[in-house]
């Protein structure tokens, strides 16, 4: 049994090589012209040093400014992201000329003319420079969110604490980002970043979702917001909510359809809660209790709990109390 890596390795290295040349979606070589997950991943931790400058430092150099330290991070992400949307392009371009393709050890480049990568590198470039500009407005609805956080969690000690510690934050920041490049049109990117968070935070949120100002996450895990979502501003959810498409029976001729649902102004969705389909709409200033399920629309100003269920607590291993739970409000909480 000595040596038998070595002596049988190069035949199974050649079994898995015979594997690839099946012109499969997953054979493809062409690793340089798709998008690079680390890459992108690595992006949006360093746009936090944008966003976030007090807090989120790269402290490898001295900086004596901070127009300083904005241009070497800007220039460093300028760089790195508009090649990453070039390459996005590119394969959105031969996907559109190609119904299915497999580049197997070759590059989108060589299927490309000159004129067309210039165009599209161009095209990268400005949207890198057209999404810094947006990093304003993308700051101005994370203050928002910021104070929704702040005002609605009494364990919250001081913004910085939900800026450096909340993963209901971190979630809505990397949401915000990506929303602006999902605008834009780029793919997989958007995509990509939204799913770093979601590895991060156990939060998805789809980047094609739309979320007014001042959102509140509170704890966040489990909660699944679907692209084509629609929220208000000043809405609160909680743990384990789903906001989600009512069948995917229907496959790929669902997309681009309204598939989930509208939540609108000041609406607050406890935990375990699912909201489901595109006609579903949650009216203003309603409350959503704790594991419901809803398919249809809720007029503004409702409550919608579950039924309390009847508890029933062993006192003493022979007697069993029923307790009356029927006239409170034992759904509505703050944890």
């Amino acid at each position: 049994m000595k040596n038998y890596i070595s002596v049988n390795i190069q035949e199974t290295i050649c079994g898995i090589m015979k594997d690839y040349g099946k012109n499969r979606p997953i054979d493809s070589m062409n690793a340089l012209s798709e998008p690079d997950k680390k890459i992108i991943n690595g992006i949006t931790d360093r746009l936090f040093q944008v966003v976030y400058p007090g807090y989120f430092k790269d402290r490898t150099y001295r900086y004596y400014e901070i127009r300083n330290h904005l241009t070497i991070t800007m220039e460093d992400i300028a760089y790195h992201l508009s090649k990453q949307v070039a390459n996005s392009l590119k394969r959105e371009q031969l996907k559109e000329r190609f119904d299915e393709i497999v580049l197997v050890q070759s590059e989108a480049d060589e299927l490309l003319s000159d004129e067309e990568i210039q165009d599209i590198e161009d095209k990268a470039e400005k949207i890198t420079i057209e999404f810094f500009r947006r990093i304003p407005v993308i700051r101005e609805y994370l203050d928002t969110d910021l104070e929704a956080f702040f005002d609605g969690d009494p364990a919250a000690e001081n913004r910085d604490e939900i800026i450096l510690c909340y993963p209901g934050f971190y979630a809505i920041t990397v949401y915000r980002m990506a929303h602006e490049l999902y605008r834009m049109e780029v793919p997989m990117l958007p995509r990509i970043m939204t799913e770093y968070a979601h590895t991060q935070t156990g939060i998805d949120i789809n980047p094609g979702a739309t979320i007014g100002k001042y959102f509140f996450i509170d704890h966040g895990t489990g909660i699944v917001i679907g692209e084509t979502t629609e929220i208000g501003e000043h809405v609160k959810v909680y743990q384990g909510v789903t906001l989600g498409a009512l069948s995917t029976r229907g496959g790929r001729k669902l997309q681009n359809k309204k598939r989930h649902p509208t939540i609108e102004d000041n609406v607050t969705i406890y935990s375990g809660a699912s909201i489901l389909g595109g006609e579903t709409v949650i009216g203003r200033d309603s409350i959503i209790g704790g594991n419901v399920f809803i398919t249809s629309s809720v007029e503004a100003g409702t409550r919608v709990s579950v039924k309390n269920q009847e508890l029933r607590f062993d006192k003493d291993k022979k007697q069993l109390t029923a307790v009356d739970t029927e006239s409170s409000d034992v759904w509505y909480y703050v944890i």
